[in-house]
């Protein structure tokens, strides 16, 4: 049997962590340090969407600073690592394979859903990476699906980057917080122990079983990333990894699959 690159998920917080990265930074940067090379990177990010699952082909993607109101330095970094059509063109045959619709985007660059956190998990931006739009609107069972028919590239070396975040309400959120906003921080524990247990119907169906699951979450791009996480991930459950809470109101926690034996 291959041995099987690890799959990591990513609550990746608001843009201006980098310019403060404080314990989850430096959980990214010991992460990137301790995690075996990849050989290319998939990252999927909550700030892309369409309405197929879509992959960027570019040779160089760009860095797109897809965020306004943020201090003018976060403008003018960057993530010059160059781009993975050979691992894009692996996807579209991996979702072809398993009868999933797949399109392709020619220039597409990388949101700071994916560059904000590969800047400090491999800030030496050498590692090819692209990315992989997620729909929105076909829920957690779907992004699930993804995830297993990606599977495959775990035993080829790719690192499954899924950033999103396990809370996601502005209305939870309050500059100078302390404390964990207690809705957020019960949705969150309550997400562990689901990602820990061995059935998952619960956690698929987050929205009605989950403490707070519809105020964690009004919209749910930020957590279908997770799903395909989940799915890639396969049978083992994840390690935790509960840095605190952003503004009170945001969990940054990280979820990491282990892989098996040297990758």
């Amino acid at each position: 049997m291959k041995p099987l690159h690890p799959v990591l998920f990513v609550s990746h917080g608001a843009p201006d962590l980098l310019l403060d990265p404080g314990t989850t930074g430096q959980l990214w940067s010991e992460l990137g340090a301790s995690l075996p090379r990849p050989s290319a990177i998939l990252a999927v990010s909550a700030h892309w969407d369409c309405a197929v699952p879509t992959v960027s082909l570019a040779t160089a993607p760009e860095t797109i600073h897809d965020f306004g109101g943020f201090p003018r330095a976060l403008y003018s970094l960057r993530y010059d690592a160059p781009g993975a059509p050979a691992l894009a063109q692996r996807v579209e045959g991996l979702f072809t394979a398993a009868g999933i619709p797949v399109s392709a985007a020619s220039t597409r660059g990388l949101d700071h859903g994916a560059w904000a956190p590969l800047r400090l998990l491999y800030p030496a931006a050498d590692i090819p990476v692209t990315q992989l739009a997620i729909q929105p609107q076909a829920g957690p069972g779907w992004h699930l699906r993804l995830g297993e028919a990606l599977q495959p590239l775990r035993e080829e070396g790719v690192l499954i980057l899924a950033s999103g975040a396990v809370t996601h309400n502005f209305g939870w959120l309050t500059v100078g917080a302390t404390q964990p906003y207690p809705a957020a921080e019960a949705f969150a524990d309550w997400l562990a122990e689901q990602l820990a247990g061995p059935g998952h119907e619960d956690l698929l169906d987050y929205r009605r079983t989950a403490p707070h699951g519809g105020a964690a979450h009004p919209t749910e791009e930020h957590l279908l990333p997770l799903f395909v996480a989940l799915g890639a991930g396969g049978q083992g459950a994840p390690q935790r990894f509960a840095p605190g809470f952003t503004y009170g109101g945001l969990a940054m926690d990280v979820y990491l699959w282990p892989g098996s034996g040297a990758a």
